[in-house]
C-alpha cells in the first residue's frame, strides 16, 4: 500500500469492512439521544430549557473511562466465547437496540422523565459499545498505516450513521412519524451486531491482556491497581507534565460543536425550515462537505503533523459554527442555509478526523480501551455538561433581543469558544518542535 493514499481494494479487506458496518453502529445512536431527540422534542413543543437539560443525557460519553477497566480486564460469562472484545461489543449493541425501541414505544406521552430514562440507557450502553470498538479498531491494526485505514474507515462509517441520524431521519419522521422512526433505527442495530458475530476477535491485545492477568489476576490488589490506576499512570509516565496541557487542549477542541448541538435543530425548527428540507440539504451537498472534510482532515493530519491539523480543524470549525448566526441576522434562505450546512459539516468532519488521529496516536498496548476512553472522555465532559444550559442561555437572550437574534448571538459566542484549545494545540506543537534534535550539520 502507498503511505500517502489507500486504495479501492484496501477498504474491501474483510477487517475493514468490518470496521465500516462497526463504525456505523457505534455512530448510530449517538444523534438519537442527541440533536435529533431535540428535534422529537422541539416538534411536541418542549421548551429550549428542557431539551437543554435532557442533552444531558450524553455526559454518559463523558465519563465512559470510569468502568473502561472492566472492558480490559473482565470477561461477560454469557459472551465469552465471542472474544474478550466482541463480547463486550455484542451485549451493548443488543442494550442499544432495545432502548432505543423502548423510546419510540414511550414516546413524549408518558412524560419526559421516561423518556429521558430510556434515552440515559443508550447512552451508557452506546458509550460502552464506543469504548470497545475503539480498542478492537487500535488492537487489530497491524501497523501504523492500517491504523490509519482503520481509523479512516471508521469515520467514514461513523459519519454515515450521523447522517442517517441526523437527516434521513427527519424525512423519515415526516412520513411516518418520530415514534416509530426510532423503532426502526433501534432494529438497525442488528448491523452492528451481525458484524461482530463474523469480526475476528484481535489477538496482539489478548496476550498483552492474558500476561496481566497471570502475572496479577483483577481480584487481587494489584491487579485492580493495574487495571484501574496503571493506565493512567503509564499515560502520564509517557508524556510528563505536557500531559495535562494535551488533556485541556482536547477538552476544549470540540466545545463549539457540543455546546451549539442541543440548539441547532430546535433552531431549524424556529426559523421554519421544514424536516423534508433539513434532510435533503444534509442529505445531499452536506453529504459531499462531510466526505471533503473527512478526507481533508486525514490528508492535513497525514502530511502536516498532527498539530497543525488540529489547528487548521479547530479554525475551520470555530468559523463555520458561527457562521449559523448569518440565518439569523441575514434572514432565512435555502441556498444560504445550504452554504452554512456545507460549512458546519466540512468543518466538524476535518476537526473530528485530526482528534481522532491524535488520540488514537496516544495510546498503549494492553490499556487500550482505558486509555483511549480517558481520551475520548476528556474530548467531551466540559462540552457535555456545558450544552445542558444551552436551552436556557438561547431563552434568557430571547428576552431582551427576540428568539432569533438571540439565536445567532448564541451560534457566535459558541464559535469563539474554540480559540482556547488552538492556541493551546499552536503552544503544543511548538513545545514538539523545540523537543525535536536539531538536524545534524552537512
Amino acid at each position: 500500500m502507498s503511505p500517502h493514499k489507500h486504495r479501492i481494494a484496501d477498504y474491501l479487506r474483510p477487517k475493514t469492512l468490518a470496521m465500516l458496518l462497526l463504525g456505523f453502529s457505534s455512530g448510530l445512536p449517538f444523534f438519537l439521544v442527541g440533536n435529533t431527540f431535540g428535534y422529537w422534542l422541539r416538534d411536541e413543543h418542549t421548551s429550549l430549557t428542557a431539551i437543554g437539560f435532557l442533552s444531558w443525557v450524553g455526559i454518559a460519553y463523558s465519563l465512559k473511562f470510569l468502568w473502561a477497566p472492566l472492558m480490559d480486564r473482565v470477561d461477560l460469562p454469557l459472551f465469552k466465547r465471542l472474544g474478550h472484545r466482541r463480547g463486550w461489543m455484542m451485549f451493548s449493541q443488543i442494550v442499544v437496540g432495545l432502548a432505543l425501541c423502548a423510546m419510540g414505544g414511550t414516546g413524549t406521552k408518558a412524560g419526559l422523565g421516561r423518556l429521558g430514562a430510556f434515552a440515559l440507557v443508550v447512552a451508557f450502553a452506546s458509550s460502552t459499545q464506543d469504548i470497545v470498538v475503539d480498542a478492537w479498531r487500535i488492537e487489530s491494526a497491524d501497523d501504523g498505516e492500517e491504523q490509519g485505514l482503520l481509523a479512516s474507515a471508521y469515520q467514514f462509517s461513523y459519519r454515515m450513521a450521523l447522517l442517517a441520524t441526523d437527516s434521513v431521519i427527519l424525512i423519515v419522521a415526516a412520513t411516518v412519524g418520530w415514534r416509530m422512526s426510532y423503532g426502526i433505527y433501534g432494529a438497525c442495530m442488528a448491523v452492528g451486531m451481525i458484524t461482530t458475530w463474523f469480526a475476528k476477535e484481535p489477538e496482539r491485545a489478548d496476550a498483552v491482556l492474558d500476561e496481566k492477568e497471570r502475572e496479577a489476576p483483577l481480584w487481587t490488589p494489584r491487579g485492580f491497581f493495574d487495571a484501574v490506576v496503571g493506565p493512567f499512570i503509564a499515560f502520564f509516565r509517557a508524556h510528563g507534565w505536557l500531559a495535562l496541557v494535551m488533556l485541556a487542549a482536547i477538552s476544549l477542541y470540540r466545545l463549539p460543536d457540543f455546546i451549539m448541538g442541543p440548539m441547532s435543530n430546535p433552531y431549524y425548527h424556529d426559523i421554519g425550515l421544514s424536516k423534508e428540507t433539513v434532510g435533503a440539504v444534509r442529505g445531499s451537498i452536506g453529504l459531499i462537505a462531510t466526505f471533503a472534510g473527512i478526507a481533508a482532515g486525514g490528508f492535513c493530519s497525514l502530511k502536516l503533523g498532527f498539530m497543525r491539523a488540529l489547528v487548521i480543524g479547530g479554525i475551520v470549525q470555530a468559523a463555520a459554527i458561527a457562521a449559523y448566526a448569518t440565518l439569523a441576522f441575514a434572514g432565512t434562505s435555502i441556498p444560504l442555509f445550504a452554504l452554512v450546512m456545507v460549512g458546519d459539516n466540512f468543518g466538524i468532519s476535518f476537526a473530528g478526523v485530526a482528534l481522532v488521529a491524535y488520540m488514537s496516536s496516544l495510546t498503549n498496548l494492553g490499556y487500550t480501551a482505558t486509555q483511549y476512553a480517558l481520551l475520548s472522555s476528556t474530548y467531551a465532559w466540559l462540552g457535555k455538561i456545558l450544552k445542558g444550559f444551552s436551552g436556557a442561555a438561547v431563552e434568557s437572550l430571547s428576552t431582551r433581543h427576540g428568539l432569533i437574534h438571540a439565536y445567532g448571538i448564541f451560534f457566535i459566542a459558541c464559535g469563539l469558544t474554540g480559540v482556547p484549545a488552538v492556541l493551546l494545540f499552536a503552544a503544543l506543537g511548538y513545545w514538539h518542535r523545540r523537543k525535536q534534535p536539531a538536524p545534524a550539520a552537512a
